[in-house]
């Protein structure tokens, strides 16, 4: 089994597999509505109104295992639209650590960050980016979602 085969829930309660992003770049990145990082989403959501007709896509996956997120995927929904005007497509809760993590996360932890390491999530906004070749940046929850690296990466690898 790939990444590509993992499948996803999405915040309305639809199926679907990480394999229809598979042609895209994707970061995907565990989300919190009541985070002190949650104006990250400010930048999540330009990147993906500026890449998305070029075949990139955020997918936030929202994650209480910080104990920040909101308890009802509707809540989570309308928080996000309101607030930041999210229309990237978002899953349903998941958990991100531990034995009971969603099998994307348990495969995106495998990846390296910029110095060298792998593991558990450390808190809510940590990024992956995922390439339409397979592979994947890790970047930890400081980091902006429009860093130049993240932007450089980005633009480098738009398939269209």
């Amino acid at each position: 089994m790939t990444i590509k085969d993992l499948e996803l829930t999405m915040l309305d309660g639809t199926k679907a597999s990480f394999a229809q992003f598979s042609d895209k770049v994707v970061l995907v990145v565990n989300v919190a509505s009541r985070c002190g990082l949650s104006p990250q989403y400010e930048a999540l959501e330009a990147m993906h109104k500026k890449y998305s007709d070029r075949g990139f896509t955020v997918l936030g996956m929202p994650s209480n295992q910080f104990l920040q997120e909101l308890g009802k995927s509707e809540k989570i929904a309308e928080y996000c639209s309101t607030t930041w005007g999210v229309t990237f497509p978002m899953t349903e809760k998941v958990k991100v650590n531990g034995k009971n993590a969603h099998d994307l996360y348990k495969e995106l932890t495998k990846t390296k960050d910029s110095v060298g390491l792998a593991g558990p999530i450390a808190w809510n906004f940590e990024k992956f980016l995922v390439l339409p070749n397979g592979t994947i940046h890790r970047f930890r929850p400081p980091v902006k979602p429009d860093n130049p690296e993240i932007i450089a990466l980005i633009e480098a690898n738009l398939p269209r």
